[in-house]
């Protein structure tokens, strides 16, 4: 029995296919504390989110605008057959109900100036804004003539304007429309829309001051967070938006003018055009108002970097690192004929591991760069270290040392980019691979 275990330790310790098959079990072993360690940076993400969307909803959400509208209710009189149960025959009843007619503007100017700044909580950190809104523009002559409603069927005396805002609580001021020289006060309506309602008085004299293109203008001043959005309601749509935020993402339906957008390190400005033509709906509607949210335009107010999604990017590549720095250590082993044992390779290992925990807590309080460079420092001092104990000699220890650094600065070159990450990364790996090739082409493979 001593003799067969004698063997064995001997096989294990010569033989170097039981070395590969140890250090390739070991490697898949690690791979279970790798995959904690990206549940971790998920969950942290997750909780950064959550964070955030809290702290943007106290202040004020997502802000998307469109307005004004003009709403004119009309009479709808219809006839209904009723039966009969006692004469057993069917007769005509005149009944009406009220629609409501939606004309949009021919002019929209809309011009914005949005102020931001950060808000922390805790260890996370959110952008919101205060936005000063200035919309002015002119409704076209309003003519039932090309439609079926009778004259008398129109109520003039219920015509009203109406906003339309995705964010009622960030208003910061009760908006006035001035409709040439009328001035008209605006109040909430319930609403199960996306879309919240903002209803004026009833209009004075309506049927007379449309008879006529008719100018307004009102202005809002409204917190919000994460993007800024309108809607291009007008026949010719023209919006302006100046912010001191660096880092603007141009979102929804249309993008800005190339010509007059400006981003520098101290905020942006861009212009919109958007006319007709370029849209999917009409100027006026009838019965109903659909949900025009789609061919909404604005920018989104980003913070540009994601510690998490750069840890998350970086663990992707644990895989790759642990393989690696084991691959070193199996190759220093069949050449110099050190033995290292299954133990120390798990030591390794899991040293590996610490870096991205290390990286995800350092970088919660840090910028990324100094989080990286701190762990991987830690890391790399206390694997040259062990290693320096285990190979004897300062030849090994400080080629594992460069090995690693090496492999490290790799990464992070990859992490950095976006539209080459690809490319650098396969030519990185094929590189290795022949690195491996070198080092491995004089091990004598016959001792199995």
């Amino acid at each position: 029995m001593e003799q067969k275990k004698s063997r064995f330790s001997n096989w294990m310790r010569n033989s170097i296919t039981a070395r590969m098959l140890v250090v390739g079990f070991l490697l898949l072993i690690l791979l279970i504390p790798l995959e904690f360690v990206k549940s971790l940076i998920n969950e942290r993400a997750f909780r950064q989110e959550e964070v955030v969307r809290e702290t943007n909803e106290k202040w004020g959400n997502e802000v998307l605008l469109s307005g004004p509208i003009v709403k004119i209710p009309y009479k709808v009189v219809y006839e209904e057959k009723i039966f009969n149960e006692k004469t057993h025959s069917y007769y005509t009843k005149t009944k009406e109900t009220i629609e409501n007619a939606y004309f949009f503007p021919d002019k929209l100017n809309i011009a914005s100036q949005v102020n931001t700044k950060p808000l922390n909580r805790s260890i996370y950190k959110s952008v919101v804004y205060t936005a000063a809104i200035d919309i002015t523009g002119n409704f076209p002559k309003i003519d039932f003539s090309n439609t079926d409603i009778a004259d008398e069927n129109i109520l003039w005396n219920k015509a009203t304007v109406l906003l339309k805002t995705s964010n009622l609580k960030g208003i910061k001021t009760t908006p006035v429309v001035k409709l040439d020289r009328e001035s008209l006060s605006m109040t909430p309506q319930y609403s199960t829309e996306y879309l919240n309602t903002i209803q004026s008085n009833p209009i004075a004299n309506a049927r007379e001051i449309f008879e006529q293109p008719l100018p307004f203008s009102f202005n809002l001043k409204v917190n919000g967070s994460e993007s800024l959005k309108f809607l291009p309601i007008g026949r010719a749509t023209d919006a302006t938006m100046q912010s001191n935020w660096h880092s603007p993402s141009f979102d929804g339906n249309f993008l800005p003018d190339d010509t007059n957008k400006k981003i520098s390190k101290d905020g942006f400005s861009a212009t919109w055009r958007v006319l007709q033509i370029n849209r999917q709906f009409e100027q006026s509607f009838f019965g109903h108002l659909p949900n025009l949210s789609d061919a909404a335009f604005g920018t989104k107010l980003i913070i540009p970097v994601d510690e998490y999604q750069k840890s998350e990017r970086t663990a992707k590549y644990g895989f790759m690192v642990i393989g690696l720095t084991l691959l070193v250590f199996l190759l220093i082993q069949l050449v110099s004929r050190i033995y290292i044992h299954p133990f120390q390779y798990v030591m390794i290992g899991l040293a590996l591991v610490m870096f991205y925990t290390l990286l995800i807590s350092i970088s919660e309080h840090s910028n990324f760069l100094k989080a990286y460079a701190i762990a991987a420092f830690s890391v790399l001092a206390l694997i040259t270290v062990y290693s320096r104990a285990i190979l004897k000699g300062f030849k090994f220890p400080l080629l594992v040392c460069a090995s690693l650094a090496s492999l490290y600065g790799f990464i992070y070159v990859i992490i950095q980019l976006e539209n080459y990450a690809l490319l650098v990364g396969s030519i990185g790996l094929f590189l290795i691979l022949a690195m491996v090739m070198f080092a491995s082409r004089r091990i004598d493979w016959n001792n199995e």
